[in-house]
């Protein structure tokens, strides 16, 4: 703002008050901006707090500096003395003070602050709310699961709607990519565990039964529930920022405008593709587990190769191979179905992006974990009184 020519602006601001009641005058002078905002506005506010006071009338006529923050400030000033039936007026504005208290829309006043207000709710109230929340969210995903369904459904019954090209494309990203990762905490798992295990096993001179520890548990658990928390954490959450970001540019409204299907344009890809790559990146994982104990066996319990490979041979089973490959696909669809979904979730902003792709890998862990649990139950009884009883 631009300095009147007989306006003196040696000091660097001057607020007089004048009281008579129940009026209170206010001359302001000097420049009035964010540096000083919580020093005037202290003193003015002090002073209208005053319950005789009626009518309030603000002088603009010495002020030769004024911003948009200070300018804001008077305006929450003003709409303050409203709501104590306190008539307000500032008078004596200049032609640049006008245009920026014009700018300021009646809507910044009413916008909630960063840091909401502390609320005493009840513990009723509190789990109340949190399990709406919850209910809401579930009925949000399965209602996703029918239209990804459909979507599936539709492509596999039209093979040529489907993007080819966007599939291979995520089974690099989502499997080849992740090779090297799932690879070597797969080897490590398996060498924590066979030296864990054989710690407590040479006690009992049973350092034999280590290949079989370290077998079973790599194909019936670790190795399908470690590869699909890798894949939640690597895969899931770039789907979800992808999606949301895109719902930020407003491009899944352009593709609905052109006519397509935004699940079957951009979720059916992914999820195919997390399918088919989660049970090979398993069988990799679980290789590689078998191959970290392989290393503490040779070099720590005194076992050859060749006792290594047949003490695992004899462990693992067609059942538990198949089985743990059908649980990774499983996985694999939860993932990507839930990475999808919280990427369609986005409306605006960056921090939106931030919270559901935050989201998507905690709900699909949680998802994982529910899904092995209800594995692990329901396989036990398969095998028991099913296929192989």
């Amino acid at each position: 703002m631009t300095t009147p020519r007989n306006i003196d602006c040696s000091a660097d601001y001057q607020v007089s008050f004048k009281k008579e009641e129940p009026d209170l005058f206010i001359d302001l002078k000097g420049e009035f901006g964010l540096k000083n905002l919580t020093v005037f506005t202290r003193d003015i506010r002090k002073a209208v707090s005053d319950p005789s006071i009626q009518n309030l009338t603000i002088d603009f006529s010495q002020v030769c500096y004024l911003d948009s923050a200070a300018a804001l400030a008077f305006v929450q000033i003003e709409k303050e003395a409203a709501e104590r039936k306190i008539t307000c007026r500032l008078v004596n504005l200049s032609a640049e003070a006008k245009g920026i208290f014009s700018v300021i829309h009646p809507d910044v006043l009413t916008l909630r602050p960063f840091k909401p207000e502390q609320t005493r709710e009840g513990l009723v109230s509190q789990i109340g709310q949190t399990s709406w929340s919850i209910g809401r969210d579930f009925v949000n995903f399965i209602t996703f699961i029918g239209d990804l369904l459909s979507a599936l459904v539709y492509t596999l019954m039209h093979p040529s709607t489907l993007r080819g090209k966007d599939v291979l494309f995520y089974v690099q990203r989502a499997g080849v990519d992740g090779l090297p990762i799932v690879a070597m905490i797969g080897a490590l798992m398996g060498l924590i565990m066979a030296f864990m295990s054989y710690l407590q096993f040479k006690q009992f001179g049973a350092n034999i039964y280590v290949p079989t520890l370290v077998s079973f548990a790599m194909i019936k658990e670790l190795g399908p529930i470690m590869t699909a928390i890798l894949v939640a954490g690597r895969s899931g959450s770039a789907f979800a920022a992808e999606i949301g970001t895109m719902q930020v540019n407003e491009e899944v409204d352009a593709l609905q405008t052109m006519g397509f299907d935004p699940v079957r344009f951009l979720a059916v890809p992914k999820v195919l593709a997390a399918v088919i790559v989660v049970p090979i990146l398993t069988v990799y994982a679980d290789v590689a587990g078998i191959l970290g104990g392989l290393i503490i066996g040779v070099t720590t319990l005194d076992l050859t190769f060749k006792t290594y490979i047949t003490q695992s041979i004899k462990t693992i089973q067609v059942f538990d191979v198949v089985t743990s490959l059908i649980k990774a696909a499983v996985f694999a669809g939860l993932i990507s179905a839930i990475g999808c979904q919280r990427g369609f979730q986005v409306r605006a902003g960056a921090q939106d992006v931030g919270k559901f792709t935050t989201s998507a890998v905690v709900a699909a862990i949680f998802l994982i974990v529910v899904a092995d649990s209800i594995f692990a139950v329901m396989l036990y009884y398969v095998k028991r009184y099913g296929i192989l009883a």
